[in-house]
């Protein structure tokens, strides 16, 4: 089955002409010539095949991983969704892989007629810009663009999603789906939800393993016909902390537990390395451990301080000792 590229919008039209207006701007009214001579420099570089095409693949693989990349960046991610979503990338990007190579080619040959930018033929030898004497071997324009460009920047996302999901953290996730309440619980499989538990050797005994076998017998017959229109495995704690079944099937309520926090807890650790960038800079670089630590917890936590109150902050700061001026 093939793969059909979306069109190239006329959103995407008038951002590429929008940019090449402001490049135009500076280098005609410029006042400083550094500035100039970059913009004149990019203004060659997105006239060009290569900048159209790259953009063009870029634009693709973004739209494609957009939806997974959102959802797990969320903290409330719903890891079914997720796991779903990890598969679906991976088969529109291996068709596009298949398939797409014509349906790219065609619509950066139309955006370079569109834009007066010259369309490089094919089966011509491919020269490195600024290069007119090819040293090592030749290759064709076709060759560089399909094998080492196309082929290679999906198949390097192809195995950066297989290497962040595995085949042991797959099962994880496909067990962990069976929780899932939706749908009257029709996700749920005792035999994987024991192998979940079996994930966690330091939550579960072996002795606790044999009982929650038991204990999920009884837990699916009490609440599937309690428990209707639940939307996911939040809905689901919060209804047996209701309903006080977090103390009848506390085993299950545990793995349910257990399973809440691995998205947050991985979003978190991904949120942290990210900021630490921005809040050990190159002028905090002596920043101790400790308060290295507080500053992250106040930026990846910062929409839970924006609802504390100023006054109430500043209170306890001064209150905390001693100080010669009154906040």
């Amino acid at each position: 089955m093939g793969i059909t590229l979306q069109p190239f919008n006329e959103f995407s039209y008038t951002m590429f002409s929008s940019v090449v207006d402001v490049l135009e701007i500076i280098v005609d009214s410029g006042s400083n010539s550094e500035p100039k001579y970059e913009a004149q420099i990019l203004m060659t570089s997105i006239f060009s095949f290569d900048f159209v095409f790259n953009m063009h693949l870029m634009k693709n693989i973004l739209r494609i991983t957009n939806d997974l990349s959102q959802v797990l960046q969320r903290k409330d991610q719903d890891i079914v969704n997720a796991m779903n979503l990890v598969n679906i990338c991976k088969g529109i990007l291996q068709a596009m892989r298949e398939s797409g190579w014509d349906s790219l080619l065609e619509r950066v040959s139309y955006f370079c007629n569109s834009h007066d930018i010259e369309v490089l033929k094919m089966d011509a030898m491919f020269l490195v810009q600024g290069q007119k004497s090819q040293k090592s071997q030749p290759i064709t324009n076709l060759h560089y663009y399909r094998v080492e460009v196309f082929y290679t920047v999906i198949d390097m996302q192809l195995q950066e999603l297989n290497n962040h999901f595995t085949e042991s953290s797959t099962e994880l996730l496909l067990c962990m789906a069976c929780l899932n309440p939706s749908n009257s619980f029709a996700a749920f499989d005792r035999q994987k939800l024991s192998r979940l538990a079996q994930f966690y050797p330091r939550d579960f005994s072996a002795i606790e393993l044999s009982m929650l076998d038991d204990q999920l017998q009884n837990y699916i017959i009490d609440i599937r016909s309690e428990f209707v229109e639940l939307k996911n495995i939040g809905d689901l704690a919060v209804k047996m902390v209701a309903t006080k079944r977090n103390k009848v099937y506390s085993l299950v309520y545990r793995l349910l537990t257990l399973a809440l926090i691995l998205p947050v807890a991985t979003a978190t650790v991904e949120r942290t390395f990210s900021a630490m960038n921005i809040v050990k800079t190159r002028l905090r670089n002596r920043m101790r451990d400790q308060w290295m630590n507080d500053c992250l917890i106040a930026y990846i936590e910062k929409d839970l301080l924006d609802k504390l109150d100023n006054k109430l902050i500043m209170d306890r700061f001064q209150n905390m000792k001693t100080r010669r001026g009154q906040l």
